[in-house]
């Protein structure tokens, strides 16, 4: 008992907990590098290709299990996949590049409540209106989405203002909605709200993915190199310039092969298996812990400045956020609790079973 504890509860829990640290940690690393004149385009087509040629010498010269058979259904869903999280990636690291790290972090958040949403929709997850679980679900979704709007929208008083800050902000002279607004925030917040749309989509095409072919590994490798096919070509369509091609020995090198390794192929393959084990829509409650970890390391490393908009968005998200996490977490108790009341079909004809086998020993003792 104590051991599948651990591997259904507590492992997939820690694992997470350390894959939000290294995507917040890389997307930190690419802001970093665009800062240096590195191209999203360049950088997302570089790392998946990394990813995939790391992945290969993994997959194929260390691999025990045989390769399964894909058809060419699975392999076409694969490819979607691919093109689903390639795009999802070259808009979230556009909207990084007009924002922050911290921003992407913030919006986020709305993971959890659209992956809630388009499972629901997908029947993936129950939908009864009219118990407390659903909703605090739905409502908590509601909530999410609103915060979200309040981070990107509104900027608000610096509250830790860094000396050498890269952040896009222009100065105003009030601190309404409409003059803390400011342009570049605003498209980069918007990018990421598509981005993280995608993601979720990303997430329920990669469960059912895994409903027809429960490999992880195989999944993500081909994910990765229809994905970095995928980036090529939008960004041989994207960026011209031949000498942004080219990578410099500095931040860019840096960023390529840690996104590659940490982001790509390691983030891909836990999400993976977490999904297989857990579900989407319990994977994608972990992306909030992520702003915790953007605000910290966009302070220090980038000198970005903090902004009251994005603590009080941020709040209000995590409230919508929490609402959900309660509404499936009482979700699964009751299941758990009626699983335990109610028996399986199976077991009751096992138990009819039995006592008719013990019907018919006591007639035949007497008979004798």
């Amino acid at each position: 008992m104590d051991r599948r504890y651990c591997y259904k509860d507590l492992l997939p829990f820690v694992v997470l907990v350390g894959n939000e640290c290294m995507i917040t940690g890389v997307n930190t690393l690419f802001k970093a590098a665009t800062l240096q004149g590195m191209s999203k385009y360049v950088f997302v087509t570089y790392s998946y290709t990394f990813a995939t040629i790391f992945f290969f010498s993994v997959y194929f010269f260390y691999r025990s299990r045989v390769v399964p058979q894909l058809s060419f259904s699975i392999l076409s869903k694969i490819a979607l996949l691919g093109v689903i999280g390639g795009s999802a990636q070259i808009l979230g690291y556009t909207g990084i590049s007009y924002s922050s790290p911290t921003l992407s972090s913030a919006i986020g958040n709305l993971i959890p409540a659209f992956t809630f949403i388009l499972a629901a929709i997908c029947r993936m997850e129950k939908l009864a209106i009219k118990t407390r679980t659903t909703q605090a679900k739905v409502l908590g979704s509601i909530i999410s989405i609103s915060g979200a709007f309040i981070v990107t929208f509104y900027k608000g008083k610096s509250i830790i203002i860094a000396h050498n800050s890269s952040s896009f902000h222009l100065q105003h002279s009030s601190n309404g909605i409409l003059t803390s607004v400011d342009i570049n925030w605003a498209i980069g917040g918007l990018l990421l709200i598509v981005s993280n749309i995608l993601i979720t989509i990303w997430f329920i095409v990669q469960a059912e993915i895994m409903k027809e072919i429960p490999d992880e590994l195989t999944s993500v490798f081909f994910h990765n190199l229809f994905a970095a096919t995928f980036a090529f070509c939008v960004g041989l369509l994207a960026e011209t310039n031949s000498s942004l091609w080219k990578i410099r020995l500095d931040i860019s090198l840096i960023s390529i092969v840690c996104t590659g390794i940490f982001g790509k192929f390691m983030g891909n393959a836990i999400y993976a298996w977490a999904i297989h084990l857990k579900g989407p829509v319990y994977v994608a409650m972990f992306k909030p812990l992520s702003i915790v970890i953007a605000v910290v390391m966009g302070m220090v490393f980038l000198g970005d400045t903090l902004h009251i908009g994005s603590i009080v968005g941020a709040t209000i998200i995590s409230i919508g956020l929490y609402a959900v996490l309660w509404g499936k977490a009482s979700e699964e108790i009751e299941e758990d609790v009626g699983t335990l009341e109610s028996p399986s079909t199976e077991n009751v004809a096992l138990l009819q079973s039995y006592r008719t086998d013990q019907t018919f020993e006591k007639k035949t003792d007497r008979n004798v």
